[in-house]
């Protein structure tokens, strides 16, 4: 069983709720299995093992008996699925169970947008992933409900939409942690303004959006800094919001953030998912630009799940997307940050993920050398460019370059100075991990000696 499987598992979580092991548990199970009728059941620890790693299900006499002993009643396995029904057997399910309405969007807003939650477990597996995408493309948008409260206007969203475009760019110059904290205060100002003010229906759903951008907002910066748990309950709100709003372009914004997380975190499977919902509705977004960005996304998912053919289509996908896209300043303001650079960063990393550091390097390069409006713009977002930089270096010590790869590794650290990101920490230490190994260098051993942490 992988930590990482563990993590996200809802059996897992389980288990440790109960501060059980998994042969007593699956004895439980056993006998409550004997008592219904459905004969003997083998309860060894490995049956546990595979069925959180994935491997296996448990039968479906095996989920019935699961259910009863949780108190959870038959119909709840056909609804949910296999391991989605045993959230209702956790503390925290309510979020992940709420009806798709904008009465549960506004719920779920309340839920991520008050006290932080400190759990390290990850609900959303791929089958619930699967569920919660199901689920929005399918949710009605929101209708303007009568209301009681202050009438307002279409000038108050517009003030939430500036306030979250400045977030976006706080993020790329101080980093996540203090910006989680203003995109989770957001949040709460925007969810009382849903439940307090009374609005028209084109209000309501540019409310809808907004938070679904706060929230989504703050499942990024959660993630960055290293706060998984919270970020998936986080993307999972933003994207009911989304729904509510009936917002393409931030659902598939949103969509595209969330398979970041689970190809870096190990569930590239689900990655893939999350990206093929979101291109869905690219064409309803009318921005070539975003498509680009999705198939560039969809390149780094196919990478990390090492199948290199799909990887070399999305990446053609995404640089044939963006010879349509058009100025950047007359674009959709959630892609401010993506030019060709950016681009050919996303599949260099790729090419680096499925083992081609010349073909990782040829990318590198050519984000740097691109015309000035379309070159990477490393000023403008030193926590992106201190992680590029790392998988340059990287790229390089594959090759062999020894030299080149320590004075990129240099640069990619003075690029990070002073920007919070746990993301990017993690990335230069996995880097000085690789360099070690080539200690006896002079060069390396004087960058492993200026690196190093007390």
């Amino acid at each position: 069983m992988t930590t990482d499987a563990a993590e996200r598992h809802p059996l897992a979580y389980l288990l440790d709720l109960r501060g059980l092991k998994a042969e007593a548990y699956l004895l439980r199970v056993a006998e409550q299995h004997q008592r219904m009728g459905y004969g003997q059941m083998a309860y060894r620890k490995e049956k546990a093992s595979r069925w959180i790693a994935g491997v296996y299900a448990p039968s479906y006499h095996t989920q019935l008996a699961m259910a009863a002993l949780e108190g959870i009643p038959p119909e709840a396995i056909h609804a949910h699925g296999w391991p989605g029904w045993l959230l209702l057997a956790l503390p925290d399910h309510t979020l992940f169970t709420l009806p798709w309405t904008t009465t549960g969007a506004v719920h779920a807003l309340e839920i991520t947008g008050g006290p932080v939650d400190r759990r390290k477990f990850l609900i959303t597996t791929s089958v619930t992933l699967g569920t919660t995408v199901a689920q929005w493309s399918a949710a009605a948008p929101a209708g303007a409900a009568p209301t009681a409260g202050r009438h307002i206007g279409a000038d108050v969203p517009a003030h939430f939409e500036q306030r979250l475009d400045s977030l976006r760019r706080l993020d790329d110059t101080v980093g996540s942690g203090d910006v989680y904290d203003a995109a989770r205060a957001e949040l709460r100002l925007i969810t009382a303004t849903l439940k307090n003010a009374s609005f028209g229906e084109g209000v309501e759903r540019r409310l809808f959006g907004a938070a679904a951008e706060a929230s989504r907002s703050a499942g990024w910066t959660a993630y960055d800094s290293g706060k998984a748990a919270a970020a998936e309950r986080h993307y999972s709100t933003a994207l009911r919001a989304a729904a509510s709003a009936d917002d393409p372009v931030v659902g598939a914004n949103i969509l595209a953030f969330w398979a970041i997380q689970h190809y870096s975190t190990g569930n590239p499977r689900g990655a893939v998912d999350l990206i093929e919902a979101a291109l869905s509705q690219a064409p309803r977004t009318g921005s070539a630009r975003l498509t680009s960005m999705l198939h560039a996304r969809a390149c780094r998912a196919h990478a990390h799940a090492g199948d290199t053919r799909a990887a070399g289509r999305s990446a053609n996908a995404a640089l044939d997307a963006y010879e349509h896209a058009g100025p950047i300043e007359d674009d959709l303001p959630c892609v401010y940050w993506y030019n060709l650079g950016e681009t050919h960063q996303l599949l260099g990393s790729s090419a680096l993920n499925l083992g081609n550091p010349k073909q990782a390097v040829a990318h590198f390069l050519e984000a740097s050398t691109a015309t000035s409006q379309e070159a990477y713009n490393g000023d403008a977002f030193p926590r992106g460019y201190a992680i590029y930089l790392a998988r340059l270096a990287e790229a390089h010590l594959c090759l062999g370059d020894v030299d080149a790869a320590v004075a990129t590794a240099h640069d990619a650290v003075d690029r990070m100075g002073g920007v919070t990101s746990a993301r990017g920490t993690n990335t230069l230490e996995d880097l000085r991990k690789k360099l070690a190994r080539r200690r006896g260098i002079p060069a390396v051993a004087d960058f492993l000696d200026y690196t190093e942490t007390e």
